[in-house]
């Protein structure tokens, strides 16, 4: 079975170069033809010692086939190339539709401390004023002018206008007492941006009263607080004297 499968081939093969074969040189001779009879003093014919003609495909009685080589170039693959140059980055594609939200990750570990910051910086307010001096007042209220300064933080009251300047906002407390004597009638009003507060009254007496009034106020910054007075005269003079404190 071997030698069967090895001879067949070969036979397909040699079949068609013995078809194809290019004919013999036989066609072409041009034999006198038989019978002719020649002089013995005519030359030599020409024709006859001539070479033949070259063979052309015209005279063949069939053509011949056109052999082309072929390369089966799937055998010749070379060495891989180098890579090329990156090309243009082309356009941005449309955004496709928002993905599901995923799971709650690990809490992570706890940070390190971070820096102190700065302290905490508080601000204060405070005074405490008094008058040494006795006044006396006309009919009318006049602002109460103290001679005396046991507190005065930051200078927040204005010793020479009486007048205590807010300058950080906040709840604030006064306290005020006043003395009077011989029969004098007393009224103290506490002032906050020109309008009436609280009013302190000591009646006329005998005797001197000491006279005391207190209260809180919610102040903003720039706020003005002072104490005005007005003493009613009777027969004797008037007296007056009067300290306040936050």
């Amino acid at each position: 079975m071997d030698i069967i499968y090895l001879r067949t081939p070969l036979a397909f093969l040699l079949l068609p170069l013995v078809v194809l074969g290019a004919p013999t040189d036989e066609l072409h001779l041009t034999e006198p033809a038989p019978g002719a009879c020649r002089r013995c003093c005519d030359p030599p014919d020409s024709s006859a010692d001539a070479p033949p003609p070259p063979s052309s495909h015209h005279h063949l009685p069939y053509p011949m086939p056109e052999i082309r080589p072929y390369i089966n170039i799937t055998i010749l693959k070379g060495e891989k190339g180098d890579r090329g140059e990156p090309g243009m980055p082309g356009k941005w594609g449309k955004e496709g539709p928002r993905g599901e939200r995923g799971a709650q990750g690990q809490k992570g570990s706890k940070g390190q401390m971070g820096t102190a910051g700065d302290s905490c910086k508080h601000q204060y307010a405070a005074f405490s004023v008094g008058r040494r001096k006795a006044l006396h007042s006309s009919e009318g209220f006049q602002v109460l002018i103290f001679d005396t300064v046991f507190v005065n933080l930051y200078s927040h009251f204005d010793m020479f206008n009486g007048k205590f300047y807010c300058s950080v906002a906040g709840l604030y407390y006064f306290s005020l007492n006043v003395h009077t004597w011989n029969f004098k009638e007393t009224y103290m009003h506490i002032m906050r941006n020109e309008e009436e507060a609280v009013i302190l009254y000591a009646q006329p007496s005998d005797r001197s009263i000491m006279q005391s009034q207190s209260l809180m106020l919610d102040l903003q910054e720039n706020d003005e607080d002072c104490s005005e007075t007005g003493l009613q005269a009777l027969e004797r003079k008037k007296h007056a004297q009067s300290d306040a404190q936050d």
